[in-house]
């Protein structure tokens, strides 16, 4: 119960008074400054063909240290629910796209009412809480879990598709959710932390870990070197030619020379003795 509290609690800091709603980034880690809170980091890619797989989230959450979410209860969903309204508000140009979470299934396309029981967590963890979306899970060859994020879609049977689970094929390809045990001080060497919370804010306990930076980097970095090639090649193209050009214009050629300079003696017949 007191775990419930303290995730309401966050889910009130996350937008009370404007706290916080204007720093949730895709790719940044997300801390509170207390025990209570895990972190987390929402990974959106704007590029279909930059989303991953069930097993590539699951391995780039533990590369970081973290885990695929698990969701403990109610009160950590609304929390995440939260963190993605915050994520996908108008003017970030972030729209459709599920999130995998690390709920999923190991078995060979059951179908019957067992199905659902068959679901855990990767993490290990012993939670109980579902929030399937109607009539799922669908089971068969889906054995991996997404939370829905549908905002653009029309409705559909269960309403809207936006934070219900859906289980889905393993190699599908979609954003996904990491968490992370709660940092208190969180620090790093290329990481810089700081207080969300702008002058005049009443509370002081929401922190946000920048994350990602090199990595960010890199993304932006790679894409250009063709382009630096191409600008680097016509460079040296164009001053060649200018060199060339200056060239032809200083040299004599010796034909030249001996037009304006003879070496002989010329004789005139008129002024022979």
């Amino acid at each position: 119960m007191s775990r419930a509290v303290s995730l309401l609690l966050g889910v009130a800091l996350l937008c009370g008074h404007g706290a916080f709603c204007r720093r949730v980034v895709s790719g940044q880690k997300v801390c509170f400054a207390d025990v209570k809170h895990p972190c987390y980091k929402m990974a959106y890619f704007h590029e279909l063909s930059s989303r991953v797989s069930f097993q590539e989230a699951r391995l780039a959450c533990e590369s970081e240290g973290g885990v695929l979410l698990s969701l403990e209860n109610e009160a950590e969903q609304k929390l995440i629910e939260s963190m993605l309204q915050n994520l996908t508000k108008p003017g970030t140009g972030i729209s459709d796209g599920d999130f995998w979470i690390g709920l999923w299934r190991n078995g060979d396309g059951q179908t019957s009412g067992a199905c659902p029981d068959l679901y855990q967590w990767s993490d290990g963890s012993s939670s109980q809480y579902r929030n399937w979306y109607t009539d799922e899970p669908s089971c068969g060859s889906e054995k991996c879990v997404v939370m829905y994020h549908q905002p653009t879609a029309n409705p559909g049977l269960g309403g809207p598709y936006l934070y219900q689970w859906n289980d889905d094929r393993c190699n599908m390809k979609h954003n996904y959710i990491c968490k992370y045990e709660p940092e208190i001080n969180p620090t790093a060497p290329v990481e810089k932390p700081y207080l969300t919370n702008q002058p005049g804010d009443t509370h002081q306990n929401v922190v946000v870990t920048e994350a990602g930076i090199i990595p960010n980097l890199i993304y932006v970095v790679i894409p250009t070197i063709p382009l630096l090639l191409l600008i680097l090649v016509a460079f040296g193209t164009c001053c060649f030619q200018m060199l060339h050009k200056s060239k032809g214009r200083t040299k004599t050629s010796p034909n030249q020379s001996t037009l304006w300079i003879s070496k002989s003696t010329r004789k005139e017949s008129g002024m022979e003795v």
